[in-house]
Parts: structure tokens; C-alpha cells; sequence
């Protein structure tokens, strides 16, 4: 048995897991970032604003990646896709499925989307 020190002291010199690790944190120097449109702005009713956060969920070998579009008032899942790559199709399928079941067509609902490779490009900007 390894006590929890012993692990501390082996994590401190650089020891680290043999699996891949996701890349979603580092942003692409050519991506713009966006301001910030939310602020102070009171959200208090459903379909008014909307999220979207992109996760990995660690495998057997490798990982997947999941997408979802999630109400910010109701915290509902609006809707949600699971890839294996990190790519702007499985993002933009999302956001279109959830815009098609719940969106009307004069809303103007905006999306807030954490950054990332995939949400700054511009397949997901134009969605």
C-alpha cells in the first residue's frame, strides 16, 4: 500500500498518468476572443439564455468528448453530443438541434460557450 505522502511527494517530482490527456484549454492565437455580452444583464425566464460547455469523459483507452447546450435560468439540458474528436461538427450539431426543438425564429437568444478550440472557430461562430 502507498500512502498519500508518498504519492504527493511522487506527483511534486513530475510523475504523471501514461494516458493521453485532453487538449481543450489551449486557445489558438488566430481565434478571437468575444466579450463578455452577459454582464449585468438579469436573466429570469426560461429560452433566454443559453450555455454550452465542452467536457471529456475518460475511457477505457482514450476519451470522448461531450458537448452540451444547457438553459441557464432552468439549468435544462437542451441538448447534447458525444464525439471522440474535438471537432466544431459535433458542436455545431448541438447548438442546431437545440435551437431547432426550442428556439423560435424571431428569438435572438444568445449562447454563452466557454473557450476553447472548437467554440472561438469560425464553423461555431456563425451557428
Amino acid at each position: 500500500m502507498v500512502g498519500r505522502k508518498h504519492v504527493c511527494a511522487l506527483m511534486g517530482m513530475g510523475i504523471d498518468a501514461r494516458y493521453r490527456k485532453s487538449n481543450t484549454s489551449k486557445r489558438h492565437p488566430a481565434h478571437p476572443i468575444y466579450p463578455y455580452l452577459l454582464r449585468g444583464l438579469k436573466i429570469d425566464r426560461p429560452n433566454e439564455v443559453w450555455a454550452m460547455d465542452i467536457t471529456y469523459i475518460p475511457m477505457a483507452r482514450g476519451f470522448v468528448y461531450l458537448a452540451a447546450v444547457i438553459d441557464w435560468p432552468s439549468r435544462r439540458v437542451l441538448a447534447w453530443r458525444v464525439w471522440v474528436t474535438l471537432d466544431t461538427m459535433f458542436c455545431t450539431g448541438a447548438v442546431e438541434e437545440a435551437m431547432g426543438r426550442y428556439a423560435s425564429p424571431e428569438s435572438s437568444t444568445p449562447i454563452r460557450a466557454a473557450s476553447s478550440p472548437v467554440t472561438s472557430s469560425r464553423a461555431y461562430s456563425r451557428s
